[in-house]
């Protein structure tokens, strides 16, 4: 007989317990290499079993990770316009159609309302898959539109950054995003309600210089790349080698940045803890 047979179910080995799992399915992990399907990924929240490492995962999935089931997403039609009609390899009009039907996506973050373990919250949630999570008009004005609901519904408001940096394809209209989004944050704080800002891999450029490092509450998942220039470019700059870790979520709680690194499985216990505590 042979050393294993294929079944309807998956593959059977004669010298073992048969292991149902679907053909082709699977992950591998970028840090520690190793290999399991994909549901089971899914089923850790796309958390590594092995070295824990985390990855990228999508808006949608951090609204059904920590809102209790239904949430309501508000400013779901802005889309970005082309004021500039910037142009590098491709059409920026053209790059933001191919990007919507890849992805499905309007832009590079969504907002919604719901409740966190019974409490109100308003959660503004960048996705990486929309152009690098790149913050231009669109990322502005949704995080202001966050603000104003939060403000309206008397919620704590939470933003969860995932980000390369301002979209240069907007320009000067991106870099403006970031005084936008610092006065909107700063109408917020006046109204007396909390913000926690929610740093995962990766987050730089522009929006580390404005709204991720601006929370009451800064928090990160394990190991994630948060810089304004990026490793790469620093070490080139300053012609030096880097310390290990650098600009990695550990390093920067070690020197001061973060207040907490929270894994991905207790984020929405902890950030319900903290919004209790703001409340109290």
């Amino acid at each position: 007989m042979g050393w294993f047979k294929r079944e309807k179910q998956g593959i059977t080995t004669t010298t073992g317990e048969k292991k149902e799992i679907k053909e082709g399915l699977w992950y591998k992990c970028p840090k520690c290499q190793s290999v399991v399907s994909s549901d089971e990924h899914k089923e850790t929240l796309n958390v590594c079993k092995t070295c824990g490492h985390h990855e990228r995962i999508t808006a949608e999935d951090y609204f059904n990770l920590l809102f209790d089931g239904k949430y309501t997403e508000i400013a779901k039609g802005l889309k970005s316009d082309d004021p500039l009609k910037f142009e590098d390899t491709k059409k920026y009009v053209d790059r933001v159609k191919a990007v919507e039907e890849k992805t499905g996506l309007k832009d590079a973050i969504r907002v919604a309302h719901g409740k966190i373990e019974s409490q109100t919250a308003v959660i503004a949630a960048m996705d990486f898959g929309f152009i690098g999570g790149s913050m231009g008009s669109v990322v502005g004005e949704k995080i202001a539109r966050a603000v104003d609901k939060a403000i309206a519904t008397e919620s704590p408001l939470i933003i969860i950054s995932k980000s390369g940096g301002a979209r240069m394809m907007e320009a000067g209209l991106s870099l403006m995003q970031m005084a936008k989004t610092s006065a909107k944050l700063n109408q917020l704080s006046e109204a007396g309600l909390p913000y926690i800002s929610l740093l995962t891999d990766p987050t730089t450029g522009g929006v580390t210089a404005s709204f991720a490092m601006l929370g009451d509450i800064n928090i990160a998942e394990p190991n994630a790349l948060i810089a304004f220039a990026g490793p790469r470019v620093v070490k080139e700059t300053i012609g030096r080698d880097l310390p290990e870790g650098f600009q990695r979520s550990e390093f920067v709680l070690e020197h001061g940045f973060l207040d907490l690194i929270v894994e991905r499985k207790d984020l929405k216990s902890k950030i319900a803890q903290l919004m209790a505590q703001f409340a109290n």
